[in-house]
């Protein structure tokens, strides 16, 4: 009975060992993408992290040695960094779950059977595809001028014919230009996870007499968690490194009123040419949006899970 129970053990450890081998062989094929990805991504910021800890000024690199900690002691006393750091946080949140919603709302009026679909998709798509540098030239210029900006002219009868939109009201006017850009974004994953629903399912819902809002509540907005959360994270990743349209429209002005981290950073390293303290801020930047990008999942998560409570009562 002992050597059946050995012979038994040892069949079960090769097959584990037989399992993990054909595991290795099946990830094999995924090597050079995962080597990829450490080479241009981790290293560099690796790279960022020595060069945070150095201090490092490209008018003076004679002088250059390591510095610890000093350069994140300098930033974080520095006022228009704190500065710098609020607007980037309402920068990023704000316009995230602005273009979300607004991108829910369009995905599904699109996801409707109507006459020219495919057209009215690729209307909503195009922000999308402008070049940022070209589409904040646009607002600028032809939308928000003072003179001769379509905003005004359209908004004329209501009073406001002389507005000026860029230094009076910045801030809005940069989380505006965010969300006209990010909302597509937020439309293609919506989208496709609408078009990802089951249809006998929805059908056999209406048969049973629910209504477009129970089953928008019930069914769609549970199937559409991880589309939405996938929305959030890669909005967050993105929108947190906004540049073109805060250094187009208002150069971070006025009074750093929409200065971000990644304009205050540009200009700590291309104007300063301080690396040591841009580096620095790189890192904060990365890990404002590990930060913002949890806390936006931790608030959806939870607005799942009250759902599901309030469905089980």
């Amino acid at each position: 009975m002992a050597v059946l129970a050995g012979r038994g053990t040892d069949a079960v450890a090769w097959e584990r060992a037989r399992s993990r081998r054909r595991s290795r062989r099946r990830r094999l094929p995924l090597l050079p993408a995962l080597v990829f990805t450490i080479v241009v991504t981790q290293i560099p910021f690796l790279l960022t992290i020595w060069y945070s800890l150095q201090s490092y000024n490209l008018y003076h690199p004679y002088t250059r040695h390591f510095a610890g900690l000093a350069n994140y002691t300098l930033i974080f006393t520095d006022s228009i960094f704190r500065t710098a750091l609020a607007n980037t946080v309402v920068l990023t949140l704000v316009p995230v779950l602005a273009s979300l919603l607004l991108g829910l709302g369009i995905a599904l009026l699109l996801d409707r059977k109507v006459l020219g679909r495919g057209l009215l998709r690729t209307l909503v798509i195009s922000p999308f595809l402008v070049m940022p540098a070209a589409a904040a030239l646009v607002w600028k210029f032809t939308l928000l001028d003072t003179q001769f900006g379509l905003l005004n002219f359209v908004l004329g009868p209501l009073g406001a014919h002389h507005t000026d939109w860029i230094n009076d009201h910045s801030k809005l006017t940069i989380i505006t230009v965010l969300t006209w850009q990010w909302t597509p974004f937020m439309v293609l994953i919506l989208l496709a996870g609408l078009q990802s629903q089951p249809g006998d399912v929805l059908e056999a819902a209406r048969v049973d007499g629910a209504g477009p809002w129970q089953i928008f509540r019930s069914m769609t907005l549970p199937h559409l968690r991880q589309y939405l959360e996938l929305g959030i994270v890669l909005g967050s990743i993105y929108v947190v490194q906004a540049f073109d349209a805060i250094f187009m429209i208002t150069g971070g002005g006025p009074g750093q009123q929409t200065t971000n981290i990644p304009y205050y950073l540009y200009e700590a390293a291309f104007r300063g040419f301080d690396i040591g303290r841009a580096s620095a801020m790189g890192v904060v930047v990365v890990a404002i949006t590990i930060v913002i990008a949890t806390f936006a999942l931790r608030t959806i998560s939870g607005l799942f899970s009250d759902q599901g409570m309030e469905g089980r009562l």
